[in-house]
């Protein structure tokens, strides 16, 4: 008996258009910096920011569905290995963000100087 393998060529070339497509908005978003996105402040960072880290989380689940061989899994493994860094990563980020803006509060406001 002798296995058949099947390509995997348009799956890769799939893979890649995806992530390629996501990468193209974010470096033009990046570029351009539209001033309803830029200016406009929601949850105290401003929505091109909620934008980048919602398509860079994104990114980072499909290269773990893709290059991890995640798609022929059950779910509730798939479920299992990415929401615990999904909700890590929220967690850091509410941290960094919380904590970044009382340092630059207290600087702000204080006869502490920025010396970094």
């Amino acid at each position: 008996m002798s296995h058949v393998h099947a390509s995997n060529t348009s799956r890769i070339w799939k893979v890649f258009g995806i992530l390629s497509a996501v990468t193209i908005v974010e470096v033009i978003l990046g570029i351009l910096k539209p001033e309803s996105l830029h200016l406009n402040h929601f949850l105290g960072m401003n929505l091109l920011n909620w934008i980048f880290y919602a398509l860079t989380i994104y990114k980072a689940y499909y290269i773990v569905y893709a290059f991890m061989h995640m798609e022929g899994e059950k779910s509730s493994l798939r479920y299992a290995v990415v929401l615990p860094v999904v909700f890590l990563i929220l967690y850091l980020l509410f941290i960094l963000l919380t904590e970044g803006n009382y340092i630059y509060g207290v600087f702000k406001d204080s006869t502490i100087k920025w010396n970094f």
